[in-house]
This record gives C-alpha cells, sequence and structure tokens, in this order.
C-alpha cells in the first residue's frame, strides 16, 4: 500500500491505494490499484512545512504516519502474488533457461568504452551487421561457454535477449577483421577508460611472455622476396612451448598494471625468442599510451642491454631479473660471498651494489650503463631447487660411486654436459666423446658451484635509489601476471586456436583480452566490496577465482513464464550473490517482470 496524490477540479487530494498485477485472458499482465481509503484534501492535513507529502510517506512507511486515520492500516503489506496460466501446446510449457548474466556483462562492457566505439566504426563503414552485438558474443561467449566462432555465434539464442540482432552466418569473420584492423585503438579507448573510471595505476608496468598452441601439424612458411631474404617470418611456428606442445605455436606478450588490469598484448611468431618480443611490444602500445613514467617489471628472459637501453631511453626504469649462473665468475663470487648481508631471518637474506656495464644500444653503439643489482637468498626457493634436482643430483652421486657398466640415457647426458670439462665434448655434435670416462669427465667446480648457487636470486634494475627489499618486493609482483596467463589458458580457452590468418588469430587473442579485463574488474570489485576475500595487498587480491565466477556467471539463469514474467533460478549460490552485491546489484526474492530485468543493468557499477 502506498500514498497517492491526485488532483480533482486542479485541487490536490490524497488517498491509500494497493497495487495489484494480474493477467488478462491472452495472457498479458495487467497493472491495477485499489482504493483502501480516501484522506480528503491535501491542504486539510498539510502542516506547512516542507515536503510534506514526502514526509507523510516516510512516516507511513515508518509506522507512524503523520495522519491518525492511517495508524490502522499500518504494519506488513500483504505480499504481491502471481498468477500464471499455462496453455496446451504453448512451447513455455517447456521450461528453456536463458542466460542472464548479459545484464551485467553489458555495462562492463560499455564503461571500458567498447560499446561506442564500434558503434562508431559501424555508422561510419556503413556495414549492415550488428558489430556492435557479434563483438559482445564473443567476448561474452569466452567467459560463459567457450566454444569456436561459430558455435559460439549458435549460442545468441542461450540468453534473455539475443545479444547480435542483425547478421549473416559469415559476418563473424568480418567482424574478426574490423577487430584486427583496429586492435591498437581498442587498446587506447580502454586505457583512457579505465583511467578516468578506476584510475588505473600504471606506476609500475608487468610484462611477461607465453605461448598457445594451435590443433595443426603444419607451421607457416615465411614469405621471401625476389632475392630469397625473409620479408615476412611465419606466425604460427615450431618453438619452445610453455605447455611442452610439439604443435606450432604464437608467443605473446603481455603488459598488466599494478592494479592487476591488463594493458595491452603483443603477438609474435612461434619462433621468436622471448627478449626479442619487448621492444616491439612497447612500441605499438605503452610506449603510445601516455602512462607518465613508469618502471617495466620483467624475468630475466627479457634482461639485455639493448632493451634496457630502449626502457630507459622512454623515460622510464626497469626491474628485470638476471640469471646469476650466467653472471661473470666476479658476480657470483660476491653474491654467495658472506658479506654485506641484511638478515631478515634464516629464511631470507639480501644485499646489493651498483655496477655500471657496458652495454649495446638499439643504433649498435656501446653505452655504458649504471645499474643496481639486488641479490636476495630464501630458503623456500633453495627447498625448491633442490627438489627439481634431486633426481638429476643422485644419479650423478650413484654415477660416481659406480661408475663401471653405467648405463647413461640421452636425457642424462644432456643435463650432464653443463658439468663436463671441455675437453672430452665433441665440438661439432656436443656428444661426449668416451663414455667409459663419463666419471673423470665431470667437473666437480661446476658441480660445487651449482650447488652453491641453489636459493639465489639476482635482480638488475636502473632505480639506484630505490630501498632493495622494495625492489624485491616489485619484482614478487610479477607473479601476479602468470595468473593471467593461467586464467586466459584455462577458463577462457584461449588455446587450442582453431583461426588461421594472422588478422584472425590477432582477435581471437584480442576478444579474450577483453573478456580477462571484464574478469579482472569483477575480481577487484569483489575484492573491495568484501573484505573476507582480501588477501591483505587490495590490488592483488583477486577475491573469487575466474573459474568460479565464469561458472556462477554461466548457472544464473531465468526461466520465462506466460504474462512475461521471470523466475530466476541458481541465485542462492553463493558466488553469484557476492558477484551482483559487489557491483551494486541488489536482487529481490520476487517474480520478475521484463522491466525489473532491465533495471538491473542500471544498478551495475563496474568501477
Amino acid at each position: 500500500m502506498h500514498i497517492e496524490k491526485f488532483t480533482v477540479r486542479q485541487r490536490p487530494y490524497l488517498r491509500l491505494v494497493e497495487s495489484k498485477r494480474c493477467l488478462s485472458r491472452n495472457g498479458k499482465p495487467i497493472s491495477g490499484k485499489t482504493l483502501v481509503l480516501s484522506l480528503g484534501p491535501l491542504s486539510q492535513h498539510d502542516d506547512g512545512k516542507p515536503d510534506y507529502l514526502e514526509r507523510l510517506r516516510k512516516s507511513f512507511r515508518e509506522g507512524n504516519p503523520l495522519i491518525e486515520a492511517l495508524k490502522p492500516y499500518v504494519g506488513e503489506a500483504p505480499k504481491e502474488q502471481w498468477n500464471v496460466t499455462f496453455t496446451a501446446g504453448d512451447v513455455r510449457c517447456f521450461g528453456e533457461p536463458k542466460h542472464l548474466a548479459h545484464c551485467i556483462l553489458d555495462p562492463i562492457f560499455s564503461a571500458l568504452g567498447l560499446d561506442q566505439f564500434f558503434a562508431s566504426i559501424k555508422h561510419a563503414s556503413k556495414m549492415q551487421y550488428d558489430l556492435q552485438g557479434i563483438v559482445r558474443l564473443l567476448v561474452y561467449g569466452r567467459l560463459l561457454n567457450p566454444a569456436s566462432k561459430w558455435a559460439t555465434m549458435l549460442q545468441n539464442k542461450d540468453y534473455l535477449s539475443p545479444i547480435a540482432k542483425k547478421y549473416k552466418d559469415d559476418n563473424v569473420y568480418d567482424a574478426l577483421t574490423v577487430i584486427d584492423k583496429n586492435a591498437q585503438k581498442i587498446f587506447r579507448r580502454m586505457n583512457t577508460c579505465l583511467m578516468r573510471g578506476i584510475g588505473r595505476n600504471p606506476s609500475t608496468v608487468f610484462y611477461d611472455v607465453t605461448n598457445f598452441f594451435f590443433e595443426t601439424s603444419r607451421a607457416d612458411e615465411d614469405e621471401v622476396d625476389e632475392e630469397g631474404n625473409v620479408t615476412i617470418r611465419g606466425l604460427r611456428n615450431f618453438g619452445v612451448s610453455k605447455e611442452n606442445r610439439k604443435q606450432p605455436i604464437v608467443q605473446v606478450g603481455l603488459f598488466m598494471d599494478d592494479n592487476g588490469i591488463p594493458i595491452s598484448f603483443g603477438m609474435f611468431p612461434g619462433n621468436m625468442l622471448d627478449h626479442n618480443t619487448l621492444r616491439p611490444a612497447m612500441k605499438k602500445s605503452v610506449d603510445t599510451f601516455a602512462l607518465g613514467r613508469f618502471i617495466l617489471v620483467a624475468d630475466r628472459g627479457m634482461y639485455n642491454g639493448t632493451n634496457m637501453c630502449h626502457v630507459t631511453d622512454g623515460g622510464n626504469g626497469y626491474i628485470v631479473s638476471k640469471s646469476l649462473r650466467k653472471s661473470t665468475a666476479t658476480e657470483r663470487k660476491w653474491a654467495i660471498a658472506s658479506e654485506g648481508w641484511t638478515v631478515v631471518s634464516d629464511k631470507f637474506r639480501y644485499k646489493s651494489q651498483i655496477k655500471e656495464r657496458t652495454v649495446i644500444d638499439e643504433n649498435g653503439d656501446k653505452r655504458k650503463i649504471k645499474e643496481k643489482v639486488v641479490v636476495y637468498w630464501s630458503k623456500a626457493f633453495y627447498e625448491r631447487e633442490v627438489f627439481e634436482n634431486k633426481k638429476f643430483l643422485d644419479f650423478v652421486e650413484r654415477l660416481k660411486a659406480n661408475p663401471v657398466g653405467f648405463r647413461v640415457t640421452v636425457a642424462q647426458s644432456r643435463s650432464l654436459k653443463r658439468f663436463l670439462k671441455k675437453d672430452v665434448l665433441n665440438s661439432k655434435n656436443g656428444e661426449i666423446l668416451d663414455g667409459s670416462k663419463l666419471v673423470a669427465m665431470i667437473d666437480d667446480e661446476k658441480l660445487n658451484e651449482f650447488n652453491e648457487l641453489m636459493g639465489y636470486y639476482q635482480i638488475a634494475t636502473s632505480e639506484l635509489q630505490m630501498d632493495d627489499r622494495a625492489i624485491i618486493d616489485k619484482y614478487h609482483g610479477l607473479t601476479q601476471i602468470e595468473d593471467q596467463f593461467r586464467e586466459m589458458k584455462s577458463t577462457l580457452e584461449t588455446r587450442p586456436m582453431f583461426v588461421n590468418t594472422s588478422e584472425h588469430i590477432n582477435a581471437h587473442l584480442m576478444i579474450c583480452f577483453i573478456a580477462l579485463t571484464m574478469m579482472r574488474l569483477i575480481q577487484r570489485k569483489i575484492s573491495l566490496s568484501n573484505p573476507k576475500y582480501d588477501n591483505g595487498d587490495i590490488k592483488w587480491s583477486y577475491g573469487i577465482s575466474g573459474e568460479r565466477i565464469a561458472k556462477a556467471l554461466k548457472d544464473w539463469q531465468v526461466l520465462c513464464h506466460p504474462g512475461e514474467l521471470y523466475q530466476m533460478l541458481n541465485c542462492s549460490n553463493e558466488d553469484i550473490r557476492c558477484i551482483l552485491s559487489a557491483l551494486g546489484v541488489n536482487l529481490k526474492t520476487i517474480i520478475y517482470s521484463k522491466a525489473d530485468i532491465l533495471s538491473l543493468k542500471l544498478m551495475v557499477n563496474p568501477f
């Protein structure tokens, strides 16, 4: 029941009414109201103070109405009831649940500026198909039910309201071409919206490389000119697979900010070395984004003088791990020496020094640079290295104890090579010259040094004044980008890839990138809104795993009843409740109307 104001002959009156909803014979909903009590003219009750009607309604809701005649009607209002009639032959007799996830994914997609972006492209090119709808369908499909592009388009009917409105079957590939052509603009649009929305923190930019495989046994051929020079390297190529796959791969370098939100990615041939991806990836994206000065944090695969010069020439800094085992003998000796340590506990200690190095920049010129080198020893890292190498080291000890007739496998011989004296290896093919003298060939000095360096880690940085512990902590944030790769490979099922051209491969990766960004925004909202999911460092707290988010969104469905009435399913699940609450969506225990469903989008606060 509620108090309603109405006008008779331009004079305001008040009355207490009760709303009702029922269905007509043709199954359409009819809204109405019943008069409960006439209260007479407004002037009869107005106390002359401001906002009388608003105060009257509030007093009635709170159980202490300003008008005495309303007191008998104070109390719990009768609960609304819905009567639904099914007719034999109506297809709605068979329940067909539909996805509701687009009610919260649409506002996030819009907050990233992507709805207007693709709408403007469609308008400018005068294309006839629903570009924005197809892109949304492809992105949402990665989160809810990853499948091939063709199968994802068939999922359009699985949503309460179809995502794509007007298209032909092959328009999905046209959309992929558009996405590839506008990839850099998409990065910039998303970055601008994130900077405005959550204040993206680009003071630290993390970079790492992974690769994704294809279900094919054939690599792409290089394109060559008339003189036989390679002009374009084949993209799908054989390289060092992170998953030990034998299929062709593509290299992907991902940039991420200090909030754990992706910034951009670069795509490279599968046989390109990790450190060769950094500079071209930066030139295409973060170098052009006007992020201000940032510190690049990367793994040791990225460290070389040319890369570091490129970073600092752009006015930025770097914190990059550097292989201690591949450093000079002098550097290794300093690292394990007992002097200069800051001992935190028996499990962790660190020290640093400033070094001047001679490097070669992008122009091929020699330059001198100053770096701070931080070395730390971790008991946890030591125990992990011991565990990982235990099998091989035990083999060496058994070999030394009983060398006669000892059988050495091909894999073991490869592992042994780094510990053998140079004069016992075939310089042409690296094979052991005389297996019967294997024990004599082992260089105990190299083996002892290998054992001595266990547990030690080395970081090189341009930030000479930064505290050693802060440098170590910054570097450890890089592990979070590995979580992004795991989400892409598991929850989003980025691989195996089933598209063939470089344009469509890049578009596929862009779709996964957008889906990953949307997932991270949901996780960030969960962490911010619910202390129970905070791990002590809010920017790195994922709250709920990507897999759980994807499942909760997929399971959140609605059943359509006659009269445009909707019954929500799987709302008691704690994960979907947590997601909706974090985004500002307050579900009511009611049967929803179409207007109620639409209103859910208006509640979503993506940032």
